[in-house]
């Protein structure tokens, strides 16, 4: 019981990508990963592209326990055009959220275009539109940007 899978969302698509339907595998806790390699938190800063699989396996696993909570589920998406969202929170009543994991406050840009670019290809007549869309970030402040999308640190999550 290490490792989770982290299933993929299913919404009801008008697009031309195909959906891939593979499961993404988190660590059920990342402190694991850093514990078996041996890793000093200098170590991790000199390894920023580790260090972001770890914080969004973090972000999962905070998730996870808060969608439990509210009979809710942690999916992700991955479409064959190259979009790929972190993580799609889905409540038992088909609303849904979409998440974004970012490390860095300077990277919410970078999510949030792909945010946008994945609700332009949901069929909002059959899936409902989404209750969210946020970027979660390590640190900062959270705030809704001008095009609608929020802004979350990740001591900010909360049920």
């Amino acid at each position: 019981m290490v490792v989770e899978d982290q299933p993929a969302w299913a919404p009801h698509l008008r697009s031309r990508y195909a959906l891939r339907q593979a499961v993404k595998r988190h660590f059920v806790d990342p402190s694991l990963a850093v514990a078996a390699l041996r890793a000093t938190p200098e170590r991790l800063l000199g390894d920023m592209n580790l260090l972001g699989f770890l914080f969004e396996s973090l972000v999962v696993r905070d998730l996870r326990v808060y969608a439990q909570a509210a009979d809710a589920q942690v999916l992700q998406y991955r479409d064959s055009g190259g979009v790929e969202i972190d993580a799609i929170v889905q409540a038992a009543d088909g609303r849904w959220a979409a998440f974004e994991v970012k490390l860095g406050s300077a990277q919410a840009d970078h999510g949030a275009a792909n945010l946008r670019r994945f609700a332009e290809q949901i069929d909002t007549a059959r899936s409902g539109a989404p209750a969210t869309l946020g970027v979660i970030v390590g640190t900062g402040y959270g705030y809704m940007r001008d095009d609608g999308i929020t802004v979350i640190p990740i001591g900010a999550l909360g049920p």
